[in-house]
């Protein structure tokens, strides 16, 4: 009887590993990995160009004696930018900076008074914007590799003037009418835009300015950029 029972239970064990051998074998899962979360912290530089478009008065930089004029003006603009960021949680604090040439022009007959009195002398005047710079700051929300940002500071325009009489005192009698200036005026800045980041280094950007010349007697100096760009970051 007890070789029996033993008998029974090596038969049953022996069935038992039989039928778990024939069992196919479960793959192995390995952990999940985590999805990696873009960075925008760093340093960068990179290159922009676009389009600008807005109004000057040219006969302030040719005599304060003039009253205000409005010349339209329009062109395009190229140059470098660099700047710092820092990402904290969705968060992206930074400072940028750039400097572009540029080649924003208009033209126009003007008729200008003297202090409101008169107008003796006609002008054609051409007005010119050669190189804008500016200093801002931008705060921005990532999402993932996409930064979507406002922006303001100081802006930097070289504008000039060039004109030639076609009717009255003629430009440069007696050091009154010198038609021919240029200077670099302060302006405030601020837009809005958006990156992004197509590499860990690398994105593009693309972005709306408005800017103010101030310093231009009793009315402003406008100017509208769109501007593209590309940068990479340390």
């Amino acid at each position: 009887m007890k070789r029996l029972i033993i008998g029974s239970a090596f038969a049953a064990v022996s069935s038992t590993c039989a039928f778990a051998a024939d069992l196919p074998m479960q793959a192995y899962k390995s952990a999940p990995v985590a999805a990696q979360v873009y960075n925008w912290t760093g340093l960068y530089v990179g290159v922009n160009g676009g389009y600008g478009w807005g109004t000057q008065d040219p006969l302030t930089l040719v005599s304060g004696r003039f009253d205000r004029a409005s010349f339209d003006i329009s062109g395009g603009m190229f140059g470098g930018t660099m700047g710092a960021q820092i990402q904290q949680g969705y968060v992206v604090l930074g400072l940028e900076g750039d400097l572009d040439w540029a080649n924003i022009k208009g033209s126009g007959i003007s008729n200008p008074a003297i202090a409101g009195i008169g107008q003796g002398i006609t002008l054609n005047i051409a007005s010119d914007i050669s190189a804008v710079g500016t200093a801002r700051a931008r705060v921005g929300v990532a999402v993932n590799n996409l930064l979507l940002y406002v922006t303001g500071g100081a802006a930097f325009v070289k504008s000039s003037a060039n004109g030639t009489s076609i009717a009255g005192a003629p430009c440069g009698t007696l050091g009154v009418l010198n038609c021919t200036a240029s200077a670099w005026r302060p302006g405030i800045v601020a837009g809005l835009g958006m990156e992004y980041g197509f590499t860990p280094n690398w994105s593009l950007k693309g972005e709306y300015l408005y800017t103010q010349v101030v310093g231009t007697g009793v009315s402003t100096d406008k100017l509208n950029t769109f501007r593209g760009g590309i940068n990479y970051r340390f």
